[in-house]
């Protein structure tokens, strides 16, 4: 795994090698991908780490993000765009994928409303139909979990029992066949589509961190924003324009929960101390793989 100042000096070597002044790297938030300040600048690394377990091609995926973004800033959806202090990327240096955005001074505090996050996803949707580039079809969903099973059964022993990881990977296989069967009205997707991943900026919300864009029906969005805890999903759904309650957004809400449980084990692995808090998430899982509880 990459460490914390082998990305943090890749992301500065490269912005220096192009003409980027950085005195002080501070890092915002080291998660699922590390994200580096690179003072004085108004430029943001990404960097991929915990997202890299389970992705073959880290930086396959950053020029994905890089290339739908810069279509939505483009057509003027209100996103946070890539960095024009240097090539957004990707880059790779040292066996470190990066890409480069632009910092946005935003309000964590702010709370979106269910009619503002369904509304803007509706909106966000209507845009994105229009990409025209290529994008997997449902790799976050169908693929990436796959290889977080194989990690956990090969490091993930003391995380979870043999017994837990047959359900999980059973589970996976069921929802896969569900989820090709039902993917209708394929477009790109967000991915990711929850409140947190709008910003509250002096120009306004914006949408942020596209890492898991894909082909994908809207339907997997929803789900996403269905599960968040941030605020009422059922009424942000409703907001959209769908029945919460649509039997054709079941089996996407249980794969966004089997998706998210496999992550939080993941960085588990990352970040022992979390250890705790992943068991209890993989309970609730296997209380309920609907996914309807979070």
């Amino acid at each position: 795994m990459i460490s914390r100042s082998a990305a943090v000096s890749a992301a500065v070597a490269v912005a220096e090698e192009h003409g980027v002044r950085v005195v002080e790297p501070v890092v915002l938030n080291d998660s699922f991908n590390l994200r580096i300040l690179l003072r004085p600048a108004p430029v943001v690394a990404r960097v991929p780490t915990t997202t890299a377990l389970g992705r073959p091609d880290p930086a396959g995926a950053l020029g994905r993000e890089v290339a739908v973004v810069s279509y939505l800033r483009d057509a003027g959806a209100p996103v946070v765009p890539p960095s024009d202090l240097l090539p957004a990327g990707p880059h790779l240096r040292d066996g470190v994928a990066m890409s480069f955005w632009a910092h946005v001074p935003h309000d964590p505090g702010h709370v979106v409303t269910p009619d503002v996050a369904g509304g803007m996803l509706a909106e966000l949707h209507a845009v994105l139909r229009g990409f025209p580039g290529e994008l997997p079809f449902l790799e976050p969903v169908l693929d990436e979990p796959v290889r977080l099973l194989d990690l956990l059964s090969e490091r993930g022993s003391g995380l979870v029992g043999a017994g837990e990881l047959a359900r999980l990977r059973e589970a996976h296989a069921a929802l896969a066949a569900q989820v090709r069967d039902e993917a209708a009205g394929v477009q790109a997707v967000h991915g990711d589509a929850h409140p947190g991943n709008l910003l509250a900026t002096p120009a306004g919300l914006l949408w942020n961190d596209f890492k898991e864009c894909m082909a994908a029906p809207v339907e997997w969005d929803l789900a996403c924003l269905l599960r968040t805890t941030r605020l009422d999903g059922r009424a942000a759904v409703r907001a959209y324009g769908t029945d919460p309650g649509a039997p054709g957004l079941r089996a996407f809400l249980a794969a966004r929960g089997l998706q998210g449980t496999l992550w939080v084990l993941a960085r588990a692995l990352r970040f022992p101390g979390q250890a705790g808090a992943a068991r209890s998430t993989l309970r609730t899982w296997l209380s309920d793989p609907s996914g309807a509880i979070r």
